[in-house]
């Protein structure tokens, strides 16, 4: 049998793994009796760890909200996954010292083995630079926006913040832009997306009932917020790709659209998300909108669709995909 103090961080560990328990669940995995159960969860109680329990048949034992913070106990493999992803962690602003001191915490009580293992994964891997494209800085969402926000998403209230204006990529940089005007906003909050480097917001607005993706770094937060909201699913219930479909029509330097002789269905297996915004015409047709950072690079990709188009603005892009025809043709000799 486990010693009392033993018992009393094994059932930490228990009620951290799963929320409920019952007593004779607990009794078994401790190896002692319910009375013994009962009274190590008196002992949890009196060092100011709220345990809540409901009684009857269905009756169970769970870890309450309490004012300070229990011991974390991880298993290896949980604890070799906190490790690297502290190391690893970037996108939020704020957290570089606190994410410091969490891991200098971690590594001073990991075993030696584990410690070995995260120890030699860090030392055994070169970090590419995050961003390939342009040398304008990162931007980084500041930590605290970040969990207000995600505080309102989980308890369904409203947000009042200012927007400012998107900025535009900078020469080769991947687009960032919604489609989402500056000014100041009263939006029901129902996501949160991180995608290349950056934070956005999936919300709704009440008045209209329109959506629109918001990049957290653009935004400032006003005081207080918003009433509570009643939750209407977002059209598809895809979250991510609204964003990606979202900047994707908006944040190109050039926009074109495109009729596809193929289904809307079709087209959709054989893009990306990122590529454009696909409208269905017909069984066998459908409208491309898409970008890029030139009607050169436009024209190249609707080459590799491997499907008959034709161009509808902007005309420009009609010179560079005859050019590039004739230079196919060319190539493919007499």
């Amino acid at each position: 049998m486990l010693e009392t103090s033993a018992r009393l961080l094994a059932l930490l560990s228990l009620f951290q793994s799963r929320p409920d328990w019952t007593g004779r669940e607990l009794a078994e995995r401790l190896g002692v009796s319910d009375r013994t159960v009962r009274n190590d969860i008196g002992r949890l109680r009196e060092l100011g760890y709220p345990v809540d329990a409901t009684r009857g048949a269905a009756g169970s034992y769970r870890l309450g909200v309490g004012t300070k913070l229990p011991p974390l106990l991880l298993d290896d493999e949980e604890a070799v996954a906190v490790a690297i992803g502290l190391r690893a962690g970037t996108g939020v602003g704020g957290i570089a010292d606190s994410s410091a001191r969490a891991l200098a915490k971690l590594e001073q009580v990991l075993p030696h083995r584990l410690r070995r293992q995260v120890v030699a994964l860090h030392e055994a891997t070169s970090r590419a630079p995050e961003n390939l494209d342009t040398d304008v800085a990162d931007p980084e969402a500041d930590a605290a926006l970040l969990t207000t926000i995600a505080s309102a998403v989980r308890d369904g209230v409203q947000l009042r913040f200012d927007y400012a204006a998107a900025v535009a990529p900078a020469e080769g940089e991947p687009p960032s832009a919604t489609a989402a005007s500056a000014g100041r906003k009263l939006v029901e909050p129902y996501r949160l997306v991180s995608w290349r480097r950056r934070w956005y917001l999936v919300a709704r607005d009440p008045g209209t009932g329109a959506w629109s993706a918001f990049r957290a770094d653009l935004m400032t937060l006003r005081t207080p917020g918003g009433p509570a909201f009643a939750p209407t699913p977002l059209p598809g219930g895809d979250y991510t790709s609204f964003v990606l479909r979202d900047v994707a029509a908006t944040g190109w330097k050039v926009h074109a659209r495109v009729t596809v002789h193929a289904p809307a269905e079709r087209v959709l297996s054989r893009i990306n998300a990122t590529v454009g915004v696909v409208e269905s015409v017909s069984a066998d047709r459908c409208v491309l909108v898409t970008g890029a950072d030139s009607l050169e690079t436009i024209a190249a990709y609707l080459g590799m669709l491997g499907l008959d188009f034709e161009v509808v603005s902007p005309p420009g892009l009609r010179a560079h995909v005859a050019a590039l025809g004739r230079r196919y043709l060319r190539a493919a000799g007499p």
